[in-house]
């Protein structure tokens, strides 16, 4: 059964863990990002990491240097690294300064796999890839600029350390090189070129029926790239042909992609389920879900913040049909058993799934992810606990 936990009533924009999942690192919907600590079954709030002045749009986590990088709507990003604090001794989160150069929001940021480099993506039509200045102790960028005609919505590093995947609202997905001459050694020959100078691409493809790239990933080997985009599509590229594997799907679009091994995907969107999608360069088709919508649900998921706090004569069935028609939009439809019988999903998540990551390793292949969404949940599931697919709209239930 996949772990289900509440971490909020509001939205989860972004989640990372630590190196030993110990603690995630959340945005809430807000410009501030929480570190929660797991405590048993719960999700307890322990730092407060307060520097923006908007919404927090994406967190990553470096699992070897213990650093967070945080970016966000207010043009800014910042990497907060524990330090222990002059009076009392004690460790603390401090942020550096990240000199982005852009004048959009930033939208999307990842580590490089050897954590000397990250990427930011933006709405300025730019990808700033991130080094630090030791002189000057803050963080330099150099923008990735052509050919991107809009916002950048997502990015992934190739194993190199050098090639950069971006997914675009152009409509493109694109691989860049990202070599910064001071901070990379040269890199070997890969499938997606030799000659690799900065801001070279190394590979453009479309959207299928043109939709908005939302996510991209490279395989575990870096030799295959997928992307998924808003017209419902996942598209799987191997350079050398190439050869350009498009699966349609009925659902709705996906919006966040993880490889599980060099041979299966795990993607999830606003479908509120993630899907799992295996195949090799002689073809690709969508293996099943990992949400079996068909088993009995077990008690409700468990909040992350202890339990409910609502007491005495505020727990009355009037109230909580009015506080759930206001906070969540839900309403009691006449004999009907529960109150939320209209509105709740057959499948675990509520609402769209915005993030899925990697969270267990065997070897080289991951064999738990997990996800997070606009409905406060945070699940991690088995990978491996594929089911067929019986509905077409998991999610909704079919009058």
């Amino acid at each position: 059964m996949p772990e289900v936990f509440t971490l909020a009533q509001t939205p989860v924009t972004a989640h990372s863990f630590s190196a030993d999942r110990s603690q995630l690192a959340v945005s809430l919907n807000s410009n501030d990002a929480q570190i929660l600590t797991r405590q048993g079954l719960e999700w307890v709030p322990t730092v407060t990491l307060s520097e923006h002045d908007k919404l927090i749009t994406s967190i990553d986590w470096a699992p070897n240097s213990n650093r967070i990088v945080t970016c966000s709507q207010d043009r800014n990003a910042y990497v907060w690294q524990e330090q222990p604090d002059l009076e009392t001794g004690k460790l603390v989160w401090k942020p550096t300064l990240v000199l982005l150069r852009i004048n959009r929001a930033a939208t999307h940021v990842r580590w490089s796999p050897r954590e000397d480099k990250f990427a930011v993506a933006s709405g300025a039509r730019a990808i700033a890839i991130c080094s630090f200045d030791p002189e000057n102790n803050w963080w330099v960028s150099k923008l990735l600029k052509k050919p991107i005609r809009s916002t950048v919505l997502s990015v992934d590093w190739h194993p190199n350390n050098v090639l950069l995947a971006a997914g675009s609202a152009d409509m493109k997905a694109r691989v860049f090189s990202a070599y910064i001459k001071e901070v990379d050694e040269r890199p070997a020959p890969t499938a997606w070129g030799s000659k690799l100078p900065f801001n070279t691409v190394c590979g453009e493809y479309s959207s299928p029926a043109g939709g908005w790239v939302h996510t991209v990933g490279f395989s575990p080997s870096g030799d295959v790239l997928a992307f998924a985009s808003h017209d419902s599509s996942i598209s799987i590229v191997y350079p050398n042909g190439p050869v350009i594997h498009n699966i349609r799907m009925p659902s709705l679009p996906i919006v966040s992609l993880s490889w599980t091994s060099e041979d299966t995907i795990v993607a999830a969107g606003h479908d509120c389920r993630p899907f799992v999608f295996s195949g090799s360069e002689g073809g690709w088709q969508e293996a099943g879900t990992l949400d079996d919508t068909t088993s009995p649900r077990s008690a409700e998921p468990r909040s992350g913040f202890g339990p409910s706090n609502s007491v005495g004569r505020l727990r009355t069935s009037a109230f909580a049909t009015f506080r759930d028609a206001d906070s969540r939009g839900q309403s009691a439809i006449a004999g009907s058993a529960s109150p939320t019988a209209d509105t709740k999903l057959l499948t675990i998540h509520q609402n769209t799934i915005t993030d899925v990551r990697p969270y267990e390793y065997s070897g080289s292949n991951v064999i738990k992810v997990s996800t997070s969404g606009v409905d406060g949940m945070l699940v991690i599931w088995d990978v491996n606990a594929v089911v067929a697919l019986t509905g077409r709209l998991g999610g909704a239930h079919l009058m």
